[in-house]
């Protein structure tokens, strides 16, 4: 617990630092991505720089190396993953940056990398016999053998989406990562005091926890330049990162199917998208104000930082609600 808390401090301290010295060059830079001003609060946003993942994801990455985190085959793959998508949401921002438009990457090139990378996380996870799935609010397991490959991959794909939807509000994105991060991180203390059979050493354990603390210190350093009024936006170069490490730290502590429960938020960011489209080419009619959820709220009144609140608290409470099983 010492090491995880002085690397947490540590990410904190390096992504401050990187925040500080390279937000302005950015801004002098005009790296900024153009705003879609479909909520009238957004239009003040424009020329405001993006690609501002890099300022805690690669601190985080840093701390968790010279903390030994190389020492585990799990947590550096779960590693490679998180950079892996950060590498194509940079490229994607990278594209609208320089053609300065909104749209980087196509809808079917960011798509092919990211089935790219999520199935040869999931060929890895079987081969390495990481195919059992701890099943939520019970201390029960599942062994899926082969067909672990394409669950993963359509987790993978799920997750990633899902929290780069979630990323539309100064903050939003970053306040509900780290409170997941820390409570699968309570969830993998829990389960390895609690169950009989453990599938994963504690070694494996702890440095999966050593990443998730690394990414939280930046996180939180990362928010005080991204809340509202937000100096920096994380861009698909931070939310893809976010959605790969959540998913890959979840998978390779078994946790898998505690994503769409303590990842409750992103979820619904993702299903109200999907609802929406579906019931307005159907209809022509709209089932919330706009799409995702939180503009929803946006629209309805509710500011950024009372959307940004109740998203983690929410996120907290469900993961209480998986931990209990195990106390």
């Amino acid at each position: 617990m010492k090491d995880l808390l002085i690397a947490l401090l540590l990410s904190l301290t390096l992504s401050a630092i990187c925040g500080y010295l390279f937000i302005p060059v950015l801004t002098k830079m005009k790296a900024s991505q153009t705003i879609l001003k479909y909520v009238e609060e957004h239009k003040a946003k424009n020329g405001t720089p993006t690609m501002g993942g890099l300022f805690f994801i690669l601190p985080a990455s840093f701390v968790f190396l010279i903390f030994g985190g190389y020492k585990s085959s799990s947590a550096l793959v779960s590693l490679s993953i998180g950079l892996a998508f950060m590498l194509v949401g940079f490229l994607d921002d990278f594209i609208k940056i320089k053609c300065k438009k909104n749209e980087g990457l196509k809808p079917y090139q960011k798509i092919m990398f990211q089935v790219a990378i999520a199935f040869i996380a999931g060929f890895y996870a079987y081969e390495n016999g990481c195919t059992v799935f701890y099943l939520p609010f019970s201390v029960s397991k599942i062994e899926l053998g082969v067909f672990t490959i394409p669950i993963i991959a359509v987790i993978f794909i799920a997750i990633t989406n899902s929290v780069n939807l979630t990323d539309g509000l100064d903050g939003l994105a970053g306040q509900v990562s780290w409170v997941y991060l820390i409570f699968i991180s309570l969830l993998t203390f829990v389960q390895y005091e609690s169950l009989s059979v453990i599938y994963l050493d504690l070694e494996q354990y702890h440095y999966l926890n050593l990443l998730s603390f690394s990414l939280v210190g930046s996180i939180w350093a990362f928010l005080v330049f991204n809340v509202n009024k937000a100096r920096v936006f994380m861009g698909d170069t931070g939310s893809l990162a976010l959605g790969g490490f959540i998913g890959a730290i979840s998978i390779f502590s078994l946790n898998s199917f505690f994503i769409p429960l303590i990842g409750i938020m992103f979820v619904l960011s993702s299903i109200s998208v999907i609802m929406q489209v579906c019931y307005y080419k159907k209809t022509k009619k709209r089932i919330f104000l706009m799409a995702p959820l939180h503009h929803h709220f946006q629209l309805r009144g509710y500011t950024e930082a009372q959307i940004g609140y109740c998203y983690s608290l929410i996120t907290a409470i469900f993961g209480v609600a998986c931990i209990i099983p195990y106390m």
